[in-house]
């Protein structure tokens, strides 16, 4: 195994830091992980699951019409046609078979933008698992269409209205059930973070979409890659399970897109605006205050609302292999309507930060060839947007 499977140390960052109670089910996991990659038959079936139940490979889709519009040649990942709507399925399937391999029959996820609950929901009632989910009491209000959708594919959604009522919250109340119950359950973390092995776990599942998206890019283009892959970050899965097809590739730049909210109040671009420290078992960069108190979060985008990122993100933000920028609210809600009108594809909010990104990027530099992963569709996103009158459709 190399330094970061045994350690999971991502240059200064990632690391274990956890109650003791979950030391043995972290390791059990850590385990389990190492010998399932290596197990051919455990392969086999995430590759049938995926092909079958969550229907990858997903497309590669030339935007020509937004090309024309912003100035360059833009490419989409189309992960909103995987099963249940987002990326988040093909780490949630990974993690259900592994769970069932270890004897975990009951399953635990947490929420934000609700599309990680509903792929943990899809992928249990598939496998046969109990699945309980934790949502902020605010995510669950503005994504609502994903809560009774969780409740229809036979979860236990657990609205969680302490604090600020989104993703750190629900992170909280998951990892508390956890310690709980450790010896059943088994925690399904969405995104790239948490203590180790869970951001090289989620990472190693999701690296699909880059490997995918790598291969048909250069089927297309004689062997070729683009200029630029933009992809958004709140935890981070979807970026990295993206750049992980094109890491080793230093011509191709690589750009993550943070929420910066509303522009006046609270911001979650955690690499643009904070600091070192530890946050749900792992050391990375966090939102905090002076005090070293986690700091409120603000986003339009409930998936990119939590305070940390990734530890992976971190190295790569400080080594300068990846670039990370912020974009705000508005210039997301103008980028979703813009691809629905030209395109004929609803983007999620999530996905919607790293096409304003794209326009940007093209104003600033025109000719560019850009890869976004369209992480989501935004089906999700229309009842809260419409009912605040943040988005118009005539």
């Amino acid at each position: 195994m190399n330094a970061v499977e045994t350690t999971g140390r991502f240059g200064a960052f990632g690391g274990r830091y956890v109650p003791e109670t979950l030391m043995a089910n972290l390791l059990e996991l850590q385990a389990a992980y190492a010998d399932a990659r290596q197990d051919t038959a455990f392969q086999a079936e995430l590759r049938q699951t995926l092909a079958e139940f969550v229907g990858r490979p997903t497309p590669l889709y030339f935007a020509a019409r937004l090309s024309e519009a912003w100035g360059g040649r833009v490419y989409l990942k189309r992960e909103d046609l995987a099963h249940t709507g987002a990326h988040k399925i093909n780490n949630s399937v990974g993690q259900a078979l592994l769970a069932r391999r270890i004897g975990k029959r009951r399953v635990v996820a947490e929420t934000g933008a609700g599309q990680h609950g509903v792929a943990t929901a899809a992928a249990c009632a598939r496998m046969g698992l109990e699945c309980v989910v934790y949502m902020g009491g605010l995510d669950c209000e503005r994504q609502r269409p994903n809560v009774e959708r969780m409740k229809l594919l036979g979860a236990t959604v657990v609205p969680c209205e302490a604090g600020t009522r989104n993703l750190k919250v629900a992170i909280n109340e998951a990892i508390r059930d956890w310690i709980a119950n450790p010896a059943g359950t088994h925690y399904l973390i969405g995104s790239v973070v948490g203590p180790h092995p869970y951001p090289l776990m989620v990472r190693e599942f999701q690296r699909v979409i880059g490997d995918e998206a790598r291969e048909q890019f250069a089927a297309r283009h004689q062997g070729l890659q683009p200029d630029a892959v933009v992809a958004c970050v709140g935890g981070g899965s979807n970026a990295m399970g993206m750049f992980a097809g094109f890491v080793d590739q230093p011509r191709v730049e690589l750009h993550g897109v943070e929420a910066g909210g509303n522009g006046q109040g609270p911001t979650s671009a955690t690499l643009n605006h904070g600091r070192p420290g530890v946050l749900h078992g792992a050391y990375s960069y966090l939102l905090q205050d002076a005090e070293g108190q986690i700091a409120p979060t603000g986003s339009v985008a409930a998936g990119l609302d939590y305070p940390g990122v990734g530890p992976e993100h971190s190295y790569l933000n400080d080594s300068n292999r990846a670039r990370y920028h912020v974009v705000q609210d508005g210039e997301a809600l103008s980028a979703m309507a813009e691809l629905s009108r030209t395109e004929g594809i609803l983007p999620a909010l999530e996905s919607s930060h790293a096409l304003a990104f794209t326009k940007k990027l093209l104003r600033e530099r025109p000719g560019l060839t850009v890869l976004v992963n369209l992480s989501g569709r935004g089906d999700k996103d229309l009842p809260g947007l419409l009912a605040k009158g943040l988005l118009k459709t005539e």
